[in-house]
């Protein structure tokens, strides 16, 4: 019997052979969901699909787009929040 958190299936299970030709079971920890937008929910490009230990060991640039709100928004809903600010702007002039 495995141990209890291992009989959960958020871990992924890998079948491997082992030296003396046997095969024994392998836990894993699933890869996350792409991160998405949360105003245009669409994938983020640009950010990878790593468990938070994994994310740490990346470098900056590796982590997000270099970018303002990159890996926190897209790309099409940062223009339309800076087109409606402007036309904000010149509307009050």
């Amino acid at each position: 019997m495995v141990r209890p958190s291992l009989r959960s299936h958020s871990q992924a299970r890998i079948k491997t052979r082992i030296p003396g030709n046997h095969m024994r079971i392998h836990y894993i920890r699933r890869r996350p969901k792409h991160a998405h937008c949360p105003i245009t929910n669409v994938k983020l490009h640009g950010v990878p699909r790593l468990r938070p230990a994994q994310l740490r060991k990346l470098n900056k640039t590796q982590r997000r787009p270099n970018r303002p709100y990159g890996g926190r928004i897209s790309h099409k809903a940062l223009s339309d929040a800076i087109q409606a600010k402007v036309l904000e702007q010149f509307s009050k002039k």
